[in-house]
């Protein structure tokens, strides 16, 4: 072959991201790319790794995260390499680490990235050459968050914005894309965005294009108004000529399960003449800002961190209302700012979500919570052995597949998702039979069963059950070889 081999992974049982079927191979690495796949007979490289049989996949890509901050606060990024993720999109849900300089708290849901001390980047160059002066463990993709934009730009932000403001948003979005971002991304049901008009993200989605960048939204409604909020963002999709990702799809309220089977038939008519894709946790619980307005929706509500009562983290919100006399609104008041889990969701419409073939699997963990949802740590792990395992809701190659080869696609992340030669060596060993999150609500740290090791650019990031310390991530722009 020539090159002088990184690494030998023999006698892998290889699930190559297509969705086909498993097939026995070793894969030779050289350079941080995969040189060969298959029978390799004697080889010599400077490390040589038994698979034993092992499950060897592309390292999963989590297409929705919130892990702007922890890439330079936690570059080993435990919670995820622990679970076989290798590459991070961040910026979702409107909210982005940069473009913004702060010197009083973020409103929310921007402090759930943290106080002003890490809104530090005035431009997100800045911010991608904090990320490229100090690597994480792996690699990161990123969006420019609308309420981020918002936030720098204007002086009230329960109002639409100016034609000037939508002007300096756009400036700013487009430095942005320049530096690299991957497109925008909305929370318009957030309160800093919530005035926005369609207009208003219309004209920041329109400079896209030009850059090849995408249009990811948390919607506005994803309760009462679900369908409302989906043809929204199709819409802007459309005028804008963007391809849209619609975030952690879901049908929150009782009253609103079942929706999303009509919704996620809309999205496969739409597919047919605009490019649309979604992205989907594998949990009935959903975790963002407490809202008081938000509570009494919910069957069940966890406090994940509290400013002024910060050992409420973990407790029952009903609870804590009852020991104090008062309603979980008024409870919630006293608490904020504060973090929540709401149980929202039905279980058939978690499966329903899962199982449609355009779904990506993404986290929306949050990173910086004191009690965490245990999707942050189980994600992935969960899909592998309760859902496609367990459940057979799909099989393993085509769970894989959700996580590796689709995402890849709909990002731009050329020779990412796939194991093949060329392909960069970006892996991860795992035993399907054992692989399963023990992550919970009650202990939401505890990681993953079944992941032996974990690759980024062939290099390994985690292994014996703990990080390595290497740090060979990198920023990813759309169409990066």
């Amino acid at each position: 072959m020539g090159e002088i081999l990184d690494r030998l992974i023999r006698g892998a049982r290889v699930v190559d991201g297509s969705g086909g079927p498993v097939y026995p191979a070793d894969v030779a690495i050289a350079g941080g790319r995969i040189v060969a796949v298959g029978d390799l007979g004697p080889m010599a490289a400077a490390e040589t790794i038994e698979a034993d049989g092992l499950h060897l996949a592309p390292g999963f890509i989590d297409a929705h995260t919130h892990d702007d901050r922890a890439l330079l606060s936690d570059p080993d990024m435990t919670p995820k390499v622990s679970q076989g993720v290798t590459t991070v999109v961040v910026g979702n849900c409107g909210v982005s680490l940069s473009p913004l300089v702060l010197d009083r708290r973020p409103p929310p849901p921007l402090d759930l990235l943290g106080d002003q001390s890490w809104y530090r980047f005035g431009r997100v160059a800045d911010y991608t050459a904090a990320l490229a002066a100090a690597p994480a463990a792996v690699n990161a993709a990123f969006l420019v968050g609308h309420q981020t934009l918002r936030v720098g730009v204007m002086d009230r932000l329960d109002r639409p914005a100016t034609a000037t403001e939508t002007l300096e948003m756009r400036r700013r979005l487009e430095e942005g894309l320049r530096a690299g971002a991957l497109g925008l991304s909305t929370g318009l049901a957030y309160e800093p965005a919530a005035a926005a008009t369609t207009e208003e993200v219309i004209a920041l989605a329109e400079a896209l294009a030009a850059h090849g960048g995408l249009y990811a939204t948390h919607l506005r409604d994803e309760g009462d108004r679900l369908a409302e909020a989906v043809e929204e963002a199709l819409l802007i999709g459309r005028v804008a000529s963007a391809p849209v990702v619609l975030s952690h799809h879901k049908a929150v309220g009782a009253a609103n399960h079942g929706k999303v089977a009509a919704t996620l038939a809309r999205i496969s008519q739409a597919g047919l003449t605009q490019e649309v894709g979604l992205d989907v946790y594998p949990y009935t619980a959903g975790s963002t800002v407490l809202s008081p307005a938000r509570v009494e929706r919910a069957e069940k509500v966890l406090i994940t961190w509290s400013v002024p009562r910060p050992e409420a983290a973990g407790r029952d919100l009903a609870e804590l209302a009852a020991a104090e006399g008062v309603s979980v609104a008024v409870m919630a008041e006293r608490l904020l700012p504060a973090g929540a889990i709401y149980f929202l969701m039905s279980e058939a419409d978690v499966r329903r979500v899962l199982a449609h073939p355009e779904a990506m699997i993404g986290s929306d963990g949050l990173y910086h919570d004191a009690r965490p949802h245990p999707r942050l740590w189980g994600t992935f792990p969960r899909v592998l052995g309760h859902y496609a395992r367990d459940l057979g809701l799909f099989s393993l190659p085509e769970a894989v597949r959700r996580m590796t080869a689709l995402p890849a696609r709909r990002f731009g992340f050329s020779d990412r998702g796939r194991i093949r030669p060329g392909a960069h060596a970006d892996l991860v060993l795992f035993d399907a039979g054992a692989i399963l999150d023990r992550a919970t609500y009650a202990e939401p740290d505890r990681p993953a069963a079944g992941v032996h090791a974990v690759l980024v650019a062939g290099t390994t990031v985690f292994a014996a059950g703990r990080p390595t310390g290497a740090r060979p991530g990198r920023l990813l722009r759309r169409g990066d070889d």
